[in-house]
């Protein structure tokens, strides 16, 4: 018989988080399939944004946390003692929710991380720029001045330089921790399109506190609830029949 876990690009097992002596999440498990858009939803607070530092192993920054449970990504183990967490983190594209481009060239942002990685041809590099600036949506507006700040961008041009530069290296994930809510109107819905398109090449996890968002963008929805994951499923059914009374009432304004 088939293993079953294989299928899925991200999973945890009872994964709980600890501040010292505060839970922060409680016996998470959730399974994501590759290609598609999860988003997490749920109150400030809620452990949404936590669980998805999960993923990259960037909770371990943080004084006093402890971590129990499992993480897998491709059915590896990520907090195994073997796991370079250096190298593990290079597969895995981070874009935050204020756009925070490097005060360099736009070209030299987009191909940082390649820099980093050891790459020295000017061939290479041109040519993952250009793929990444296009993937972004964001090629026909830079073209022309690759070589001038990417601090002269507006945000919004920005945010889609911050998710060129993470999916340069092509990593298999991109986490998204509400990589719209610093933005407009206009430049969130470029945003919500960029992301839709990406998937076809990642898979992506969003934090967002914009339901309507989840509700446009994502395949599976999760609804976390101080630390706990209350519910997990369809987009659809989470926004139109959740099974939970308190998913309900959170999506209907209730509490929030």
């Amino acid at each position: 018989m088939e293993d079953e876990s294989e299928k899925y690009k991200l999973r945890t097992n009872e994964l709980s988080l600890f501040y010292g002596t505060k839970q922060a999440l409680k016996d998470v498990t959730i399974k994501i399939l590759p290609n598609t858009v999860t988003a997490f939803i749920g109150p400030s607070g809620c452990g949404k944004s936590t669980f998805l530092r999960c993923f990259n192993r960037m909770n371990d920054l943080i004084a006093d946390v402890n971590i129990t449970g499992k993480v897998f990504i491709d059915d590896v183990d990520i907090y195994n003692d073997s796991i370079d967490v250096y190298e593990y983190r290079k597969t895995i594209g981070m874009v935050f929710q204020k756009p925070n481009p490097f005060p360099k060239t736009i070209f030299e942002n987009v191909a940082f991380g390649l820099r980093i990685n050891g790459e020295k041809s000017k061939a290479v590099l041109e040519e993952a720029v250009e793929s990444a600036l296009h993937q972004s949506a964001l090629w026909n507006e830079v073209k022309d001045n690759l070589h001038k700040s990417a601090l002269a961008l507006s945000g919004g041009q920005q945010q889609r330089l911050c998710i060129a530069r993470a999916i340069a290296v092509k990593p298999s994930v991109l986490l998204m921790d509400e990589p719209a809510s610093a933005l407009d109107p206009i430049s969130t819905a470029k945003i919500e399109e960029l992301i839709y398109k990406l998937k076809n090449d990642f898979t992506i996890v969003i934090v967002t506190h914009n339901m309507q968002q989840a509700a446009r963008i994502s395949d599976k929805t999760a609804f976390f609830y101080l630390g706990e994951l209350i519910e997990y499923d369809n987009t659809d059914k989470i926004f139109t029949n959740p099974s939970k009374d308190a998913t309900q009432n959170y999506i209907t304004g209730r509490f929030g």
